[in-house]
């Protein structure tokens, strides 16, 4: 996910309280539909199903859970449907609106999450814990959390005997995390939608302290790419070696690569994001983001935000080595060196384009590079739609008021991407904060704090009932 995911508060009591194991022992009494205990219930046994690709996966009984709820609060069954895909399984619920010729609001998420190794954590990864006012647990923040506030509201929706003009579509992948195969048959299913409320993505930053800070939305992300690089020679014995070497001919090769930098760009969307986040920052931090978004050419603001981790990957495409290999034998001159280039293009640069700067940077003759991406196509930001941004501002201001609210640049990847790919506007718009020190999504001892719940559901409620007009 990716920066992203998130929600809030059920009731002082509930989250200073512990509360393991409510995803398969049943609360003691009825969950309300559409409250704020229910959110917190839906997660809780979402995270008990382990949705991890592979053997043991159960993205397709979680599947058949959220349907039964949803059918339960009153969507019509056949609705719901879920459907099989190799060892995983994508939901799509329709709540149809009075109009037929209006294109669909799609809501999307997804429901697998990140392997987690229990051995590795505190508390088993896959028994959700409510204590000290945070729900641990794999997808706490990535995203089960997100799915069960988006649900409730919407619920709470129907319960409130809304009717919205649009037909309403929540759809779940079942392997964002990894093939993205789900996403994409999604998004071909649904390429006709008005627009899609990505919620697996934007978000809120509190304070250390636990003030809420800002709020910003995802209208890009950049797109995903993996080069391979290939240097091949004759090889021969070690005892007589030769000038050329294909582990030292590669080595240099990603030395250069290294070394270079792409030429840094803005776009609508990140520009809006660097004056505003300036407005959150000081010294020169701050200073590097306003003159930035003046001048993308200025050498000095380029420095300051390149050296930090946070904001490298918003002023332009990177690309990092991330594996090699090479060689055969202890004994032998390598006949082969292979590496890896993983990519984070800028929306609207090609990757062919890319690829063939590497080829020019590495300046080694011998070396062949190809593109071997999977699960990922080229997409260009989303268009910063007022309609949109009126009605995320209205829905943070009903959820945090007085709290900023600006649009930024994911540098992971998303469902998002599958929509833009169709030309459908796409916008990570998750109500969730998080302190940056709580930040362990698709790491060890996930956690989120539960008093984003009542403030996610409403926010949820005023973004829904706006866009689906």
């Amino acid at each position: 996910m990716a920066i992203g995911r998130n929600l809030f508060l059920l009731c002082a009591a509930l989250a200073l309280t512990a509360t393991p194991g409510l995803a398969q022992t049943p609360p003691a009494g009825p969950v309300a539909i559409g409250s704020d205990a229910q959110a917190l219930d839906i997660a809780e046994r979402a995270i008990a199903f382990r949705s991890v690709a592979g053997q043991g996966n159960q993205t397709r009984q979680l599947a058949a859970y959220l349907k039964s709820v949803l059918v339960a609060g009153g969507f019509a069954d056949p609705d719901v449907t879920i459907t099989p895909v190799d060892d995983t399984a994508y939901l799509v619920a329709r709540w149809r609106g009075s109009d037929p010729s209006a294109k669909p609001l799609v809501v999307s998420g997804h429901i697998d999450v990140v392997e987690a190794k229990p051995a590795d954590w505190q508390r088993d990864p896959f028994t959700p814990v409510v204590e000290n006012g945070y729900l641990y647990g794999r997808g706490a923040t990535d995203m089960k959390l997100d799915a069960a506030v988006a649900m409730t509201a919407l619920l709470r929706m129907k319960r409130a005997g809304y009717t919205p003009r649009r037909d309403i579509v929540l759809e779940f992948s079942g392997d964002e995390e990894t093939r993205m195969k789900t996403s994409a048959l999604i998004a071909e299913q649904l390429k006709n939608a008005e627009l899609v409320i990505n919620i697996d993505g934007g978000g809120g930053r509190f304070a250390e302290d636990g003030r809420p800070q800002f709020f910003t939305w995802n209208g890009a992300e950049k797109t995903y790419a993996d080069f391979e690089l290939t240097v091949t020679n004759p090889g021969g014995h070690s005892s007589a070696p030769r000038p050329q070497n294909a582990i030292n001919q590669l080595s240099a090769a990603l030395v250069r690569i290294g070394q270079y930098r792409f030429t840094p760009q803005l776009s609508d969307v990140t520009r809006t994001f660097f004056r505003e986040a300036a407005k959150q920052k000081t010294g020169e931090l701050a200073a590097a983001m306003r003159a930035f978004a003046d001048n993308p050419k200025d050498e000095k603001a380029i420095a300051v935000l390149a050296a930090d981790p946070a904001y490298v990957g918003q002023i332009g495409t990177t690309c990092v080595s991330t594996m090699i290999s090479g060689g055969h034998a202890l004994n032998a001159l390598p006949q082969r060196a292979t590496a890896n280039i993983n990519c984070r293009i800028f929306p609207g640069v090609k990757p062919a384009d890319v690829m063939a700067t590497l080829q020019q940077v590495a300046a080694e003759p011998a070396l062949t590079i190809r593109d071997v991406s999977e699960g990922s196509v080229a997409n260009d930001a989303s268009p910063m739609r007022p309609d949109f941004v009126a009605a995320v501002t209205k829905a943070v201001g009903k959820a945090w008021p007085r709290v900023p609210v600006f649009p930024s640049m994911s540098a992971g990847a998303s469902d998002s991407m599958w929509f833009r790919y169709h030309h459908v506007p796409s916008y990570g718009a998750s109500p969730t904060f998080i302190k940056e020190s709580d930040d362990f999504s698709h790491g060890l001892n996930e956690r989120t704090e539960v008093r984003n719940i009542a403030p996610g559901i409403r926010y949820y409620v005023s973004l829904f009932g706006d866009l689906a007009r």
